[in-house]
């Protein structure tokens, strides 16, 4: 008998789509009362899908019995379900990175373990994708199912802050449940807690016009506890200093630094221009004024800044002539060949 709480939907399978295969990238964190439940809604929704389908689960160092639920799960739906087991804690962003890795398919799509997410949206979601030659569908939980004080208001606030910032206008910034064109989405690297600005890292390897929204279910969680509190909304807050600093200047970072540094020691010396002419003009001391220890450090941290530039120009370019590192240590499992352990069709539509 299935353990699902969420009620049965009929699957939508969209036919006349570019042949292509799916990968459905979900990272787990002490979830083991849900990984059952939500295998059951990932094969009732793609279990008729015209296209060879795929599921990888990342274990991101669960403290609880998760890892043995996914082991049971993987040998129980069959080999197109796979686990990616991390040797530790590193956190969603990374968790989602090493999906992201591990995922053969030519469409991606990413979503949240906890059954708040519904995946009978996938198919919709890829066609839209791939019918309109977009690089990213993402999810807009217009009828979210959280708590308003805790969660909608600080998610709200938070989403028109980085629409504002980042040049990408999205109504919903925080649902995991995104599809993604995985020519694209390779191409970015997933640091730190950055996986609330996706859609903005996207936009930095290709046009924001290539990004759209769907409206998906949202249900409330039943199993387990949210990761998530109000403590978050200053992580993001940093977080997103840093995307803006990323997006308008990482291959510059010198004339963010320099243009500070240029301010500040600007300001620092008309400030001892002025108490030089005091000093010298008037005849008046000048040694006990707060305002020439003012000037002093302005200038100080205007060549701060100058230098804080030119050694970011120099790690910039570090950067971009060295390999990039993973965020995250995975176990190995042995790799698999690219035609092997799909969810097969019993017939494949072709254009």
């Amino acid at each position: 008998m299935s353990k699902t709480p969420l009620p049965p939907a009929e699957p939508y399978i969209p036919a006349g789509l570019p042949e292509h295969t799916l990968s459905v990238v979900v990272p787990m964190y002490n979830e083991a009362e849900n990984v059952e439940p939500l295998l059951e809604r990932i094969e009732l929704a793609l279990g008729r899908y015209l296209w060879p389908w795929e599921v990888v689960l990342v274990d991101d160092g669960s403290s609880d019995a998760t890892p043995n639920e996914l082991a049971r799960c993987a040998a129980q739906f069959g080999a197109h379900v796979r686990v990616v087991e991390l040797v530790r804690n590193f956190k969603q962003t990374a968790a989602m990175q090493a999906g992201i890795d591990a995922a053969r398919g030519s469409v991606i799509v990413t979503m949240d373990g906890d059954l708040q997410n519904d995946p009978v949206d996938i198919p919709r979601m890829v066609e839209r994708l791939l019918k309109e030659d977009l690089d990213l569908v993402a999810g807009w939980r217009k009828d979210r199912q959280d708590g308003l004080l805790l969660r909608k208001i600080p998610s709200r606030i938070a989403n028109r802050l980085i629409a504002r910032l980042t040049g990408v206008h999205l109504r919903d910034y925080g649902c995991s449940l995104k599809v993604f064109r995985a020519t694209t989405i390779k191409n970015v690297r997933l640091y730190g807690e950055m996986h609330r600005f996706i859609p903005a890292w996207l936009a930095t390897v290709t046009t924001p016009r290539r990004i759209a929204q769907e409206v998906v279910t949202h249900h409330a969680r039943v199993f387990g506890q949210s990761k998530y509190g109000i403590s978050r909304t200053f992580r993001v807050i940093l977080d997103l200093v840093f995307v803006y600093f990323f997006m308008r200047f990482r291959t510059r970072p010198g004339h963010f630094f320099g243009g500070i540094g240029l301010t500040l020691g600007a300001l620092g010396g008309l400030v001892l221009t002025y108490l030089a002419g005091i000093k010298f003009i008037l005849g008046e001391s000048i040694g006990s004024r707060p305002l020439l220890f003012v000037g002093f450090f302005l200038i100080v941290g205007g060549v701060q800044m100058v230098t804080s530039g030119m050694l970011a120009e120099l790690l910039t370019r570090v950067y971009y002539e060295s390999g990039i590192s993973r965020s995250y240590l995975a176990r190995e499992n042995g790799a698999l060949a690219d035609d092997e352990a799909w969810h097969q069709p019993s017939t494949v539509v072709k254009t």
